[in-house]
Order: structure tokens, then sequence, then C-alpha cells
């Protein structure tokens, strides 16, 4: 597996980002640790986690899957061979003050962060989505204060539109403050329009790296789910109120084409997509096991032709539509 340039930083991350959101919930912690021995000894190099996975979940809590995390890096004692991203915004505790991106919120949530994952540096540390009751120069002074003593090394924005990203990088440019060197947006065949029509312009002008979520589109472009049928999942139905629409069995229909042609599974076809696009640095895949996960990873070799990604595009475009809808 490649090493890839995260923006114009000097920070190479592996060519797809492990998520690990299920690592605690939807993954026992045993098998967490077995799966993360995989992906390493594939050659995922950076893994993706949050303070708040997973406080939604009865089986779980927040930074149960840091802590995972940092009980594989302790016992593997490979910490300088991972990049290693969380996030910092959502709700820890009851305790107003446990949430959103106020200076005294992120500079005690690092600590938390750092504490679950052992370790003493964050690589990336993402704003995992805007918060309205901050101002923009609050919350990257304080992440400044963060790269500036060394425990973190760079800053990202996930779930952030155009407007607010924009707005970041002219209050960074402003006041001299770190910037947000990198965006997680959530991208796939059947989520597009948002980053290609908004967002994609910005990363470009500013050279940001992009780690997408969701390239499976939760779950929907595996061939897993159909007009009659659903998958027996935690996330299942989340899945369809996202994701069941017409356009979308549409190019489900396509992927399968497409699949049976090139020998390849559904997943591997959307993903190859994804892997495709020039402003993707690297997607992040969420796997609940080593079958998954091998999947995935040969995605990453697959000879997808430049007809196939053309079919691809014309059954997943946007743009139609959003000319209809003027």
């Amino acid at each position: 597996m490649k090493s890839v340039k995260l923006g114009r930083t000097g920070l190479r991350i592996s060519q797809v980002v492990l998520g690990s959101m299920q690592l605690g919930w939807l993954v026992r912690e045993d098998d967490a640790m077995d799966l993360l021995d995989a992906a390493f000894d594939a050659g995922i190099t950076t893994i993706d986690t949050a303070d708040i996975y997973s406080k939604w979940a009865e089986e779980s809590y927040a930074g149960k899957s840091e802590q995972i995390i940092g009980r594989w890096l302790e016992e593997r004692g490979i910490r300088d061979e991972v990049v290693l991203a969380t996030k910092v915004r959502g709700e820890i505790s009851n305790n107003p003050n446990d949430v959103g991106l106020s200076r005294k919120h992120i500079l005690e949530a690092v600590d938390g962060s750092l504490d679950r994952l052992r370790t003493d540096w964050i690589d990336i540390y993402w704003s995992h989505w805007p918060d309205p009751d901050v101002t923009q120069e609050e919350t990257l002074r304080a992440l400044t204060k963060l790269v500036d003593d060394g425990s973190v090394h760079y800053i990202g924005a996930s779930n952030h539109n155009a407007a607010e990203l924009m707005e970041s990088l002219w209050v960074s440019d402003k006041y001299g403050l770190a910037r947000y060197d990198a965006l997680q947006p959530s991208y796939s065949l059947a989520r597009r329009r948002d980053f290609e029509k908004y967002l994609e312009p910005v990363v470009k002008k500013y050279n940001l790296g992009v780690t997408s979520y969701s390239p499976l589109g939760g779950g929907f472009l595996t061939g897993k789910y159909s007009k009659e049928e659903t998958p027996d999942s935690k996330r299942a139905e989340t899945t369809k109120q996202r994701y069941y629409k017409e356009r979308n069995f549409r190019i489900l229909d396509t992927l399968e084409e497409i699949s049976e042609d090139l020998d390849a599974t559904i997943p591997q076809i959307a993903l190859a997509w994804v892997l495709n696009r020039e402003s993707i640095t690297a997607p992040i895949i969420g796997v609940n096991s080593k079958e998954q996960l091998e999947e995935n990873i040969e995605a990453i070799e697959l000879d997808i032709s430049d007809d196939a990604i053309h079919e691809l595009n014309e059954a997943s475009d946007w743009r139609e539509l959003d000319e209809l809808a003027r």
C-alpha cells in the first residue's frame, strides 16, 4: 500500500484510512485488536477515531474506541509507525462545558484523548463538526496552542460546509493562527453533490488534504440493500432513511453490471471509484471483520477502466437534477 501526502503538509498517510467508530460497539474489544493487527499488517498505518465513539450504543461509551486503540498501540509498541487522528466537539458527559469547540473544552478534551490513546501527541486533530455558539477565532486559538506545544501536529475540519471552511481559513490568515490543513466530508457515489459543488473548489484552491468517510454510503453500496430486502444491521434503518432513493438504486444496478464485467465485488467497485477521484487523498473505511478488510483493500489494486468510471459518473451525476431545480 502506498503512502500519500496530506495536502500542503509534509505528513504522509496510508492510501486508505481505518475508521474506528465500530470498535467496542459493532466489533468486540478482543476482535478489535485482531482487526487493528490485520489492518496494520496490510499497510494501513493511519487510524481515525473520535472521543465520542461510541457514546450512543448501550454496549459502549464515549472514549471506548480511543481506549482500545491506545491499548493496542501500547501493547504492540508501534506508536511511531502510526498516524493517529481523533476528533473533538461531541458531548462527553452531562457537564454543560464538556461539549463543543470552546477553548475550555478543547484543552480539556485533548488531555482525555491523549490519556485514552496512551500517547503524547495526536497527528491530526479534527473539529468534528462546527459549533455555532463559539467563534472560529476562539476555536482556532485553542487549536493553535496545541500545535505550538506539540500535543497536536496538524488540525482538520470534519463535516464543515464551504462557508464555514472558508471562514476558518480567513480567520487563520488574519490572526496568524494554525489553519485546517485537511477536510473530512462524507463522499461516495451516492453522495457527491455537496463535496463536488461546494467543497472541492476550496480544497483545490487552498491545497487541503481530504480523508473522506462513508465511501460505501453507510453500507448501501455493498449490494446488501435492495427495495425488497434490508440486512440485519444496527445501522440499517439510518442507511435506509439516507439512501433509499430511485437514483441510488440505479447506481447499484450500474455497480452490479461493472462488478460482473471485472469479476470484482460491488463494494470493491464503489471504493475503487472513490480511490480514483483526484481530490480525495485517502478514503476512510469502516470494517467489522478481517474478511471485509481484505475485500476493501483489494480495491486498491483493482484495474477499473476509464469507461467504467464514466458509466459510474453518469449513473451518479447530480448536475442535471441541480439544473432542473433552478
